[in-house]
Order: structure tokens, then C-alpha cells, then sequence
């Protein structure tokens, strides 16, 4: 996760005073090093090459020291496995269910703004891959496409619809009963943006969220909160610092679907996300682009389970690059993760099958790991499997 050099971004970021058109991504054939690609770690350095900087920047970075942005990724090297021998493993099977419906192995698309900076085709793209590879697809609030669009363009996939709080409630209202007339299964509320954090990659290249956002481009909608709102101010209204815990029984009457809510990293918030009906929770320092020097999400894991038992799923993300993740998930008792990042690196490098590059790869790791840890299937990885 390097950053470019002060000179190149001066040169090349300036994306204050760039029309909005030089942020988004050109439409340029597969590379096919990302076709090739046999970790997630590959995908990067080809993204970065076919990004604008500015973009890239914005997607790669993290808050104030970036100190949590690289400890999400080094926490999980830190666990180690306790293997178990002479298991039958001659049919691993890696599929299991998240939300009560089926997934073919325990990962989802996590919320990612702004596909379009990766891929002309944007969500379309990546909504496509994740339904070829049967695992959920997150639309972000501030997606490039609009959810009925990717709805539409993606059919046949498991779809869940993140969450921000707008400044009108009438529009965060018409935001959920748009997901739901579209077939999304899932609210999932960002609970951890009452304000942006302290994101210096983007101050220094000037970059703004000054593109189209596919969920704000209708009259009644309305383009943001106010006609004169850039992305970011988008993201930064008073109405979110007030969000409490009181107020999502709101949202929940809103829709019928289940509510997850994403951004949790304390027992104490957990057991209060249980109290207020959330389905599911989602243990995550939003990718460490909020609060730095927070606890990694999956050093938190562990004592959350512990916490809510089965009352809620347990989902988390941030840092997720092996398959071998996804078992030291399961085995600290997560019922699947989200992954992020490295499927906008695989979208840049190559589109739908960068994605569906991408997601194989983690399959097969995944398959790998549980061959070899004598584990024949997902809910057979358990806390034995990880040395204390």
C-alpha cells in the first residue's frame, strides 16, 4: 500500500481542479497478469498502473499514520493453525449459508464507493463476478451504478444494499424501500462515519468524490444533500453525527429485510447491535479509513463472539487477502467474511473476470486450507484448529 511520490502527485493528482471525467476509469482491455493472477496480492500493482492516482490514493489509503491500515493486513499472519490429521477430506465442501441463504463459500463483496474509478462498467461488473462465484454482492450508497441498475444488469445474484444516513430522512426512507422494491436481501447500516477521518493521501492530491453517483441521479431522490454538495460533503452531515442506537428501530420499520450493521469493534456494541434487532453484525474499522490505532477487526473477533454467542451472525472484514484468512475467521467463531480492497484492484486490472479471478483464487485457498487443516467443512473449523 506505498503511496506515489509527492512530485508524481503533484503532477498528476491535482484532481481539485480536474474535470470530473479524468477520475473515472477508461475502458481498457483485461490484463492478462490479473488473468493469471494466483494471490489477491497481485491485482494491485496492475491497478495502480490503469488508475488515475488520485483515485487510486483514495481507494488504497487509510487514516492519519496509516498504522491500523497495516496491521489489518499483518494481524492475521500472526495467527497459527493446529491442524488435525487422518480426517476424510476427499469431498470438501466450502459452502454454507450467511443470512440464512446459501453461499458457495463464506465470503461477500464488501461496500466499496465508486466503482466506476476501477472499471467503466462499475458495480455492474463486479455485482456480475460476485454472482458467478455465488457469494453476496454489497452496493455502496455512494456506488457509481444505481441499485435498480445493478439489480437489473446482475439478476440471479445475492445482493444486500449498504447504508448512509442522509440529511433528509425521506431520503435515507426512499434509499431502503428502493433496495427492497429491487430484490436486495439485506440493509446493512455503516455505524462507525459520524464524520470522515483524517485521510491525508487525499488532502495532499486535492481528490473529492466529484463523480456520479448512481443513487442520486434522480428528481426525486435529489443529486445529494444539498444541490451544491461534493461527494465528500455528502458523507458529512450533522444528521450522522446525532445517529443513536434509538434511531434504528426507524430504520427497521422501513423495511421488511434484515438489518446488519458494519463497523462494530467492542463486546459492549455488539450486545446493544443484538438488543436493537440487528440480523447480523459486521466487526470492521471501515477498512482503517476512520480512527487510526484502533483494534484490528479480527484481534476483536474472538471476545464479540464471545459476547453474542448465537444470537447474531458475526461477520468481519478488513485486511482479508488468503483463504487461509477466511479459516482463522471461522475458527475464531465468524460466520463468514467480507473482502474489499482487493476486489477493486482485480475490477481495475481486469473487469468481471479480474473479479471472477479474484474470488476463485480465494475459493481454492480456501478449499486448500480446509483440506488441510481436516476440516471437510466450514462448520467443522473451530477454535481447536488455531493455537493460542
Amino acid at each position: 500500500m506505498s503511496e506515489h511520490s509527492g512530485a508524481d502527485r503533484d503532477s498528476r493528482a491535482n484532481t481539485g481542479t480536474e474535470p470530473r471525467s479524468v477520475l473515472l476509469a477508461r475502458d481498457l482491455p483485461a490484463d492478462p497478469r490479473a488473468l493469471r493472477a494466483v494471490n489477491l496480492a497481485e491485482f494491485e500493482p496492475i491497478a495502480r498502473e490503469r488508475m488515475h492516482p488520485g483515485a487510486f490514493d483514495y481507494v488504497a489509503g487509510g487514516a492519519w499514520d496509516e498504522i491500523s491500515l497495516a496491521e489489518n493486513e499483518a494481524a492475521w499472519r500472526r495467527y497459527r493453525f493446529r491442524p488435525r490429521v487422518l480426517v476424510d477430506v476427499a469431498a470438501v465442501d466450502p459452502a454454507t449459508t450467511m443470512l440464512g441463504a446459501p453461499v458457495d463459500f463464506p465470503v461477500a463483496v464488501a461496500p466499496m464507493a465508486v466503482h466506476g474509478l476501477a472499471h467503466p462498467l462499475g458495480e455492474l461488473a463486479s455485482a456480475r463476478a460476485a454472482a458467478t462465484a455465488s457469494v453476496p454482492f454489497t452496493l455502496s450508497t455512494m456506488s457509481s451504478q444505481s441499485m435498480e441498475d445493478v439489480a437489473a444488469g446482475a439478476p440471479g445474484g445475492r445482493r444486500w444494499f449498504q447504508l448512509y444516513v442522509q440529511a433528509r430522512p425521506n431520503q435515507t426512507r426512499h434509499l431502503v424501500e428502493r433496495a427492497t422494491a429491487s430484490g436486495y436481501e439485506a440493509i446493512v447500516v455503516t455505524v462507525d462515519l459520524p464524520v470522515l477521518g483524517y485521510r491525508e493521501r487525499d488532502r495532499r492530491s486535492g481528490f473529492d468524490l466529484v463523480v456520479p453517483l448512481g443513487n442520486f441521479d434522480s428528481v426525486d431522490a435529489g443529486p445529494s444533500h444539498r444541490p451544491d454538495a461534493t461527494g465528500f460533503e455528502v458523507l458529512s452531515t450533522w444528521e450522522r453525527r446525532t445517529l443513536v442506537w434509538d434511531d434504528l428501530a426507524t430504520i427497521r420499520s422501513w423495511s421488511s429485510l434484515p438489518m446488519v450493521l458494519k463497523g462494530i469493534l467492542t463486546p459492549e456494541d455488539a450486545r446493544l447491535a443484538v438488543e436493537h434487532g440487528a440480523a447480523a453484525v459486521v466487526v470492521s474499522n471501515h477498512g482503517a479509513r476512520q480512527l487510526d490505532r484502533t483494534v484490528t477487526p479480527v484481534d476483536a473477533l474472538a471476545e464479540i463472539v464471545a459476547e453474542v454467542g448465537d444470537s447474531t451472525e458475526v461477520w468481519v472484514d478488513g485486511g482479508v487477502r488468503r483463504g487461509l484468512d477466511i479459516a482463522i475467521a471461522l475458527a475464531l467463531g465468524a460466520r463468514g467474511v467480507l473482502v474489499g480492497r482487493p476486489i477493486f484492484w482485480a475490477l481495475a486490472a481486469a473487469g468481471q473476470p479480474g473479479v471472477e479471478r479474484a474470488l476463485a483464487v480465494l475459493r481454492e485457498e480456501f478449499e486448500i486450507a480446509m483440506a488441510l487443516l481436516g476440516a471437510p467443512t466450514p462448520d467443522a473449523i473451530a477454535a481447536a484448529h488455531l493455537a493460542r
